[in-house]
């Protein structure tokens, strides 16, 4: 089963399966906040449903540091759109955007 891992030396969140990399979502720190800027699965495992797990993982892993989010991807935006129990994670001023 594929995990969701910080790996802050990347400044990214990384969806690994036994080891192997399956995709990834570049961060970056912005006070309290994380941009996370872009979200990428490797070539070949598209529309597997893998970038919305590494998203969940990515926001969750946000939620638990307190810290909000600005969504600068548009994966990611599409993402808290499509699943809106993650809006209140969004900065506050974006929020609306998102509801």
């Amino acid at each position: 089963m594929a995990q969701v891992v910080d790996n802050p030396d990347q400044s990214r969140f990384e969806l690994l399966d036994e080891g192997r990399l399956l995709g990834w979502a570049d961060y970056r720190p912005a006070g309290a906040s994380v941009i996370v800027a872009h979200t990428e699965i490797v070539r070949g495992h598209e529309g597997e449903g893998l970038a919305g797990e590494l998203l969940r993982g990515a926001l969750e892993a946000i939620a638990e540091r307190g810290q909000t989010v600005i969504p600068t991807c548009p994966f990611a935006a599409a993402y808290i759109r499509r699943h809106p129990e993650h809006v209140d994670l969004v900065v506050p001023s974006m929020q609306p955007q998102f509801r």
